[in-house]
């Protein structure tokens, strides 16, 4: 029988490409959302999760539950026996965490620590979180490794995950029978082959590549590029981009890992090159075939010159690398965003 596995916040971007590799790879997911970033479709269900079940020819459970009601959460517990958690449920803007930063703990703190102890009221002992390279502040030297220093955050959504991390790390020192996986995600950015799943902003996009998609396809007018003067090879920011598809195979790969009994580990999950916002926006061009306008505005608080991962740990011990290059990336995200125009609200892709 195939083990049951809770994704939380499995509506959203990530979350929903993970729910796809785990059903590929013979696990049984159960998802729970609030919607905070997932589009509400037919059936009370994620549009995400409803498409999913469409080309994969399968049925998905589903619960509406925010992660703040413990009650709950006891509940879905006692319904099912889970084998292992990935924790994807969490507020996600770096922009919306400075202007926010108490509905920023608040949100993430709370229902992390909701999690934990009715996991650990179930005799649940195996997670995989989803954690962030925020956590390494402004980086001391490229590319990071697990080994550099974390904590001295730059925004509030990083000091959240920096938290919660710390929290699965005492409480997994304290109880020796527990496993986890803290996976530090880089940029995450692409979409399912498909072109019926992909990143889908609530409002206006955090993230450069949806905004960029937006423009590309109509949607919106014209790119602001927060700052021209960094120390980086053409002054815009230099992030680590990773298909999502990759970054949800290592999910894959760390709850297999999960089975050795391996204590609190860490992983970045990212492809080791950087390429800057310009690089990217000429990267999208070229996937989409149209003219992406852009403007220099200020720099956000919050943000850092520039951040990549060294990747060689993932691959070394959990046996995972990063398969797709930009070029594919940008392919896959086009190939959503027309297909998508709006989004998951547009119906041409049902």
């Amino acid at each position: 029988m195939a083990e049951k596995v809770l994704v939380t916040g499995g509506g959203g971007y990530i979350g929903s490409h993970c729910v796809v590799e785990l059903i590929k790879a013979g696990y049984h997911p159960v998802v729970v959302d609030n919607f905070s970033n997932a589009v509400r479709g037919e059936g009370d269900v994620p549009e995400s999760i409803r498409r999913i079940e469409k080309f994969l020819d399968t049925s998905i459970e589903f619960h509406e539950l925010d992660l703040l009601d413990q009650p709950g959460l006891e509940k879905l517990f006692k319904k099912h026996s889970f084998s292992a958690v990935i924790h994807f449920a969490g507020l996600k803007a770096v922009g919306e965490s400075v202007e926010q930063p108490l509905r920023y703990y608040r949100v993430n703190l709370t229902a992390s620590m909701n999690l934990l102890e009715v996991m650990q009221a179930h005799k649940v002992h195996n997670l995989v979180f989803s954690s962030s390279a925020t956590v390494y502040g402004d980086p001391q030297r490229l590319p990071i490794d697990e080994q550099h220093p974390v904590g001295g955050c730059t925004n509030p959504y990083g000091q959240s995950k920096y938290f919660i991390e710390e929290m699965i790390k005492d409480h997994c020192k304290a109880e020796k029978d527990w496993n986890a996986m803290l996976l530090r995600y880089f940029n995450p950015i692409g979409a399912h082959s498909s072109g019926l799943i992909g990143e889908d902003p609530q409002g206006i996009p955090n993230n450069l590549l949806p905004y960029v998609a937006q423009v590309a396809v109509g949607r919106r007018e014209c790119l602001s590029v927060y700052g021209n003067d960094y120390d980086t090879l053409d002054g815009t920011g230099v992030r680590d981009y990773i298909h999502v598809v990759d970054l949800a195979k290592g999910h894959i790969a760390a709850l297999k890992k999960l089975k050795d009994g391996c204590g609190c580990k860490v992983y970045n999950l990212g492809t080791g090159t950087g390429y800057s916002v310009l690089q990217m926006v000429k990267a999208m061009e070229k996937a989409s075939g149209k003219e992406i306008k852009y403007k220099i505005a200020p720099r956000r608080e919050g943000d850092i010159a520039s951040c990549y991962a060294d990747p060689r740990l993932a691959d070394k011990e959990l046996g995972w690398k990063a398969k797709f290059d930009l070029e594919r990336m940008c392919e896959d995200l086009w190939r959503w965003q027309s297909k998508n125009p709006t989004g998951f609200s547009d119906g041409t892709a049902s």
